[in-house]
């Protein structure tokens, strides 16, 4: 048996915030069994990355990060390990290839990794890729700042979008225990903010308990003493209802802020993506949402180049924003995956067009999110502290309209702020992200 407890250990978590709750389970399995985490890679003697390949291009990241990682060898690196999407879905491929790496583990067999890894060093290398059971851990080595944090409350997705990988991947959707859940909020300590992640949050519970559950698990969250309050990731459109209208109007803790992927607004394209949504029905979903939570923010995110899709479906897309006048979008060219429906639809588009059309929709979007920002110009807001931006010389914090990572921030002058308290900051300038100010006792 090895003493792992003589062991430093590092890792790289690559992709998405779900991933990064995986990544933080299992360094919390690795410091409760006594081992030494290091945030600098050089001293880590196993060197951990977390993947992702959801896309091509996050496959190639994830590809060349390891083969990077491997340089460290000759000094304290002793074993590369590689967990999460890439080897759950390409392990076939990326075993016999990747020699860089010394052991794989899927997203579900985190459970799995000391006795992998003391095989990989009996061995020289070890392939356990598919073999966990998937029991749920509700420990955490949070890796944001304390302030806040990300609660996966579901994981796989059922939805089956004609060009994700995603089901794939990690299977059909479950949701986590509601208890168990509760549990694992409790113990992340005191949060300024709470976010709900899942490859789609408004079905949690509908396979647990035969309904959807979410506003009840956040109910039972907001109730704690130790969340101040609950940010809700990925809606999808169609399961927003009443209920959940009414919970993000009338529950104080819950930031006024929902993410809705629409991924598309015209209703051709969005029945061959098996969206179930239309044009009309995302709109009247938008006003409603306006209408019933005054001040809501509403961000989204839309896949261009789709196959077939048109120029004047691309330009339909431009006029669904400038009339829909989101808080925040994400743009993306379709990337053509093997392995789902529309990667052998025809009419692919080429690389070039899709670029082009993802810039014009950021160009669109830019317009609308420079007025948004100077309607705050003058004006005082609440902000949470970030923490500080070196870069710009100030603090930096968000307003209820914007997420971490994600989203834009307000830059602003103090004589002193505190990481994870809220300020009222007076604002002075903007951009079509960003907003500059300063608390009010504040002189330059």
């Amino acid at each position: 048996m090895i003493d792992f407890t003589q062991k430093k250990f590092g890792l790289i978590s690559l992709g998405c915030d779900k991933n990064r709750v995986d990544a933080e389970k299992l360094l919390s399995r690795i410091e409760e069994r006594g081992c030494t985490i290091t945030n600098d890679i050089d001293q880590a003697n196993v060197l951990i990355v977390n993947t992702c390949s959801f896309l091509e291009a996050s496959r190639r990241e994830a590809i060349e990060t390891i083969i990077d990682c491997a340089a460290n060898r000759g000094g304290n690196l002793e074993k590369i390990v590689v967990t999460g999407c890439l080897p759950q879905k390409f392990i076939d491929e990326v075993y016999p290839a990747l020699t860089e790496a010394d052991m794989f583990l899927g997203t579900y067999d985190y459970e799995l990794f000391f006795e992998a890894l003391e095989k990989a060093y009996a061995e020289g290398r070890c392939n356990m890729t598919g073999m966990g059971k998937d029991a749920f851990y509700g420990g955490r080595v949070v890796t944001t700042p304390l302030h806040y944090a990300y609660l996966k409350i579901a994981d796989g997705c059922s939805n089956c979008c004609t060009y994700c990988l995603i089901p794939k991947i990690r299977g059909s959707y479950f949701s986590h225990p509601m208890e168990k859940l509760v549990e694992e909020a409790e113990g992340l300590g005191e949060l300024s903010e709470l976010i709900l992640v899942a490859q789609d949050v408004t079905r949690y519970g509908i396979d647990l308990y035969g309904k959807k559950s979410l506003c009840e698990l956040v109910r039972r969250l907001t109730a704690l003493e130790n969340i101040a309050s609950v940010r809700l990731l990925y809606c999808y459109p169609e399961m927003i209802d009443d209920e959940l209208i009414a919970e993000v109007r009338d529950n104080p803790k819950v930031v006024k802020y929902l993410d809705i992927p629409f991924q598309h607004s015209e209703d051709r394209v969005l029945k061959l993506m098996n969206r179930r949504g239309t044009r009309a029905g995302y709109l009247a979903l938008i006003e409603k949402l306006r209408k019933n939570i005054p001040g809501i923010a509403i961000r989204s995110t839309f896949i261009c180049g789709f196959p077939t899709e048109t120029e004047e479906e691309s330009a339909a897309l431009g006029s669904f924003l400038k009339q829909a006048k989101l808080d925040n979008c994400g743009f993306f060219a379709y990337s053509r995956e093997k392995g789902t429906f529309a990667y052998s639809m025809k009419g692919q588009v080429p690389a070039a067009e899709k670029r082009r059309r993802v810039k014009n929709m950021y160009a669109i979007q830019r317009g609308i999110s420079l007025e948004r920002m100077r309607s705050y110009a003058g004006k005082k807001l609440r902000v949470l502290c970030d923490g500080i931006s070196e870069e710009n010389g100030c603090f930096t914090g968000r307003a209820y309209f914007s997420a971490p990572d994600i989203d834009g921030e307000v830059l602003f002058n103090a004589h002193e702020a505190e990481q994870g308290k809220f300020y009222d900051i007076y604002i002075e300038d903007f951009d079509e992200y960003n907003l500059y100010g300063r608390t009010e006792d504040f002189e330059r």
